[in-house]
């Protein structure tokens, strides 16, 4: 008997091994290194974050090098890795914006219709929507629909540079309308 319950003891701590309890929650994590430990390059793990300390979403990576991309103008790149971040998180309204966008400048307006759609129910009527919606109407020639959306957009922000740009641009394609 008394080695039945030695045993069962030594297997519990055995088990035990690798948990490591945090005394202020008291939630048991087994990943996570113990004060001291070193990784197999000889660096300590004191001052590095874990995953649980990390706020991380998983389309952060893929919009931060889309917006790199769309800066320099390598609009299809772009596309793609909005694209994948909308897989990632269907719920991120910037990256359906940035989606739009890059379809926009690629002259995909079937695409960029759906990805504004999608937008719109995410982020709402906001300025930068509004904004987007009329350039994508001015790349594709619809003058009326772009003044519309710019003046919804101004409403909303009339201090907003970028707004006030996009209505001087549209007055002067409306000036300079070949025949």
């Amino acid at each position: 008997m008394k080695r039945a319950i030695a045993a069962a003891c030594c297997l519990l701590t055995v088990m035990l091994a690798g948990c490591q309890t945090d005394a202020t929650d008291g939630v048991v994590r087994t990943n996570e290194p113990s004060k001291g430990d070193v990784t197999s390059f000889g660096d300590a793990f004191d001052g590095l974050k874990t995953v649980s300390d990390v706020e991380y979403y998983a389309s952060d990576q893929a919009v931060a090098e889309a917006k790199n991309q769309f800066r320099a103008e390598n609009y299809g790149n772009a596309g793609a890795l909005f694209f994948k971040a909308t897989q990632l998180a269907p719920n991120d309204g910037n990256a359906w914006m940035g989606l739009a966008a890059c379809t926009d400048r690629i002259h995909r307006f079937d695409l960029s219709d759906r990805a504004y759609a999608r937008a719109f129910k995410l982020v709402g009527a906001t300025p930068e929507y509004y904004n987007n919606v009329g350039y994508s109407y001015l790349l594709r020639g619809k003058l009326q629909d772009a003044r519309s959306n710019f003046l919804k957009a101004y409403e909303l922000a009339p201090n907003d540079p970028t707004v006030a740009n996009n209505l001087k641009l549209l007055s002067s394609s409306v000036q300079n309308v070949e025949r």
